[in-house]
């Protein structure tokens, strides 16, 4: 690959290519510290305990089969690049405040999946998807406001927090 594909992709118009190898240390270490932590706390067979109190919950009949979980690994992949190509952008405002929500995104991802199933703590992960879904809202807008293409990337992942949230809140009034 010629290296301008990289260039198209993670930085915008006007934007820097300096820090392009900076910026995907920092958003895929990000990106990847929050899957890390997150599959901590995942109710996936290697979580026993955990695994466990998943499966004993009653759920609601749009619960989603496991496979369909591995939605998330081209979720981080946009947020990723999404990510980069904000970090990439003119430095300002905008920029900052975008950066910003990105940052609420990775830790936001980890602390509901800690509460919910580390801590057994439905009600509070229900409380803390509704502010997953307002941050990821919050930062697609900031993103368009940056870089549309940003945005659009991050959209999967407002959609689909969106529909965590719903089934987080299932979950809690199902289960309490």
């Amino acid at each position: 690959m010629d290296g301008s594909l990289m260039r198209r992709a993670a930085v915008p118009p006007g934007g820097s290519s300096r820090g392009i190898g900076l910026g995907l240390a920092v958003t895929g270490g990000a990106v990847l510290a929050s899957a890390l932590v997150s599959s901590l706390y995942s109710p996936s067979p290697a979580h026993g305990r955990i695994r466990r109190d998943y499966e004993r919950l009653e759920k609601p009949p749009f619960n989603p089969p496991d496979p369909v979980f591995a939605i998330w690994g081209p979720l981080y992949a946009l947020l990723t690049l999404s990510g980069l190509r904000i970090w990439n952008a003119p430095r300002g405002p905008a920029r900052d405040r975008a950066l910003g929500h990105w940052f609420g995104i990775q830790v936001l991802n980890a602390l509901w999946l800690w509460l919910g199933f580390g801590e057994r703590r439905l009600g509070a992960a229900t409380v803390e998807a509704g502010v997953t879904v307002a941050n990821a809202a919050a930062y697609v807008d900031a993103a368009r406001r940056v870089d549309p293409a940003s945005a659009w990337m991050a959209a999967p992942y407002a959609a689909w927090i969106g529909f965590a949230a719903l089934l987080s809140e299932e979950l809690w009034r199902r289960n309490r």
